[in-house]
C-alpha cells in the first residue's frame, strides 16, 4: 500500500471517528416544585444560582418596607427566591386577599362548570332566581354568569357601591355592552352554592383550599366576603395558576377554563379577564371610569403577565416567561392616593424587581 492511500485512510478513519462522537448530555431542566400540603417545608433558591443581579434586592427591600408592605415572596419554578416580612407581619400572620380574592371565585366558577354543576353561559337567574337585580326582568334574564366574570354584567357600577342588594343592583346598560368593575361578581358564589347544594366556604374548602394546602377563611367585611390567609397560602394559589390550574399532577381546574380566564374576556376591556388583569394588551380600562387607556396596563412588567390586583395593594403576579410568581401583601403603598386594584405603586414595584433579572 503507497504512502498517500495509506494516509487517506488514517485521514477518513479520523474524520468517521469524529463525526460519530457522542454529542454531549444536555443539562436536566429543573422539575416544578411544588410545596407539601401539609407542614412548613418549602424548597428554596438563591439569588446566585439564578445568576441574578444581588445588588438589586436591598433596593426592592428598601422599597417594599418604605411602602408598607407586610408580606413579599417571589417564586421561581416553585421554589422560594425571596420571602421577607415587614412592620410586625410574619409567615403565619394572616392577611385579607381584597380584590385578588375575585380570582378566587373565577377558579370555583370553572371548577363548578367542570363538575356539570353550572355552564357560564347560563343567565344567573337559572341559578339564584329573578328578582336578584332591581332590573326589568327582560333587562335581568341577559345576564349571565360569563357576565359577572367578565364585568360586563350592565349593572349601574358607581351609585351604589360594594352593595349588591337587589335594590341596589340597578340597571345601566345592556349585559355585555360596558364593562365596569363592580362587586356583583360576588353572586357568582351564590350561584355555585346553589348548584352545588354546599355553602360557598364548604364548596370552596373541598374543592380548592384544601386541595393545594392553602390556610385561610372568608369573613365578612363592608358588604364583602373576603379572604384572608398567609403570604404562602396566597404564593400557593398563584402556583397552582402558573401551572394553568394543575397541583403536582392533580388538576384542580381544567386547561381549557383556566385559558379563558387569563385571555381577554371581551372586546371592551382587552386587560381583563375572568376576574384576572392581563397586562401585554393594547388598551385598557381602570375601576371607576370608562375611558380606555392605551398601551399595557404594567409596561415596565412582562408582556405575559396576569394578575389578581386588590384594594390597598394585595398582589398576585404570574409571568410564565420568567417562570415567577410574585406576591404583595400589605397596607396601601400610597396613603395619599388609595386605589381600588391598580396603582403607579405596581409600575415602581416592577421596575424594581426586573433590576434583579436583567
Amino acid at each position: 500500500m503507497s504512502k498517500i492511500t495509506y494516509s487517506l485512510l488514517i485521514l477518513v478513519f479520523c474524520i468517521s471517528c469524529t463525526s460519530e462522537k457522542p454529542e454531549p448530555t444536555p443539562t436536566p431542566t429543573e422539575t416544578l416544585y411544588f410545596p407539601p400540603a401539609t407542614g412548613t417545608t418549602w424548597e428554596t433558591k438563591s439569588i446566585a444560582s439564578l445568576g441574578w443581579n444581588q445588588t438589586a434586592v436591598q433596593p426592592l427591600l428598601d422599597y417594599l418596607a418604605l411602602k408598607n408592605s407586610k408580606g413579599f415572596i417571589i417564586l421561581v419554578n416553585g421554589r422560594i427566591v425571596m420571602e421577607n416580612y415587614f412592620n410586625g407581619h410574619d409567615a403565619n400572620t394572616p392577611w385579607y386577599w381584597a380584590s385578588a380574592g375575585k380570582t378566587l371565585t373565577s377558579t370555583l366558577t370553572g371548577i363548578a362548570q367542570q363538575e356539570g354543576l353550572i355552564n357560564i353561559n347560563n343567565k344567573v337567574s337559572q341559578y339564584i332566581g329573578t328578582g336578584w337585580t332591581s332590573e326589568p326582568l327582560a333587562k335581568e334574564n341577559l345576564i349571565t354568569c360569563k357576565h359577572l366574570l367578565s364585568m360586563t354584567s350592565g349593572i349601574e357600577d358607581i351609585a351604589n357601591g360594594d352593595d349588591v342588594t337587589p335594590e341596589k343592583l340597578q340597571y345601566k346598560a345592556d349585559a355585555g355592552t360596558r364593562w365596569a368593575y363592580h362587586n356583583v361578581y360576588v353572586k357568582l358564589q351564590d350561584v355555585i352554592a346553589q348548584a352545588s347544594g354546599q355553602s360557598w366556604v364548604n364548596y370552596f374548602n373541598s374543592r380548592l383550599r384544601d386541595k393545594i394546602g392553602m390556610s385561610g377563611t372568608w369573613i365578612q367585611m363592608d358588604n364583602n366576603s373576603v379572604y384572608w390567609s398567609t403570604t404562602r397560602s396566597m404564593a400557593r394559589f398563584g402556583l397552582l395558576m402558573y401551572n394553568k390550574g394543575t397541583w403536582d399532577n392533580n388538576m384542580i381546574l381544567n386547561e381549557t377554563y383556566f385559558n379563558e380566564a387569563t385571555n381577554t374576556s371581551q372586546s371592551i376591556n382587552l386587560g381583563y379577564g375572568y376576574l384576572w388583569w392581563l397586562n401585554g394588551k393594547s388598551s385598557y380600562h381602570l375601576p371607576q371610569t370608562q375611558i380606555q387607556f392605551n398601551g399595557s396596563v404594567i409596561p415596565t412588567a412582562p408582556n405575559d403577565m396576569f394578575m389578581a390586583l386588590g384594594k390597598n395593594d394585595q398582589k398576585i403576579y404570574v409571568i410564565p416567561s420568567k417562570k415567577m410568581v410574585v406576591i404583595r401583601m400589605g397596607d396601601v403603598a400610597n396613603p395619599e392616593n388609595p386605589t381600588f386594584a391598580l396603582s403607579g405603586f405596581d409600575a415602581e414595584l416592577w421596575t424594581k424587581i426586573s433590576a434583579l433579572y436583567q
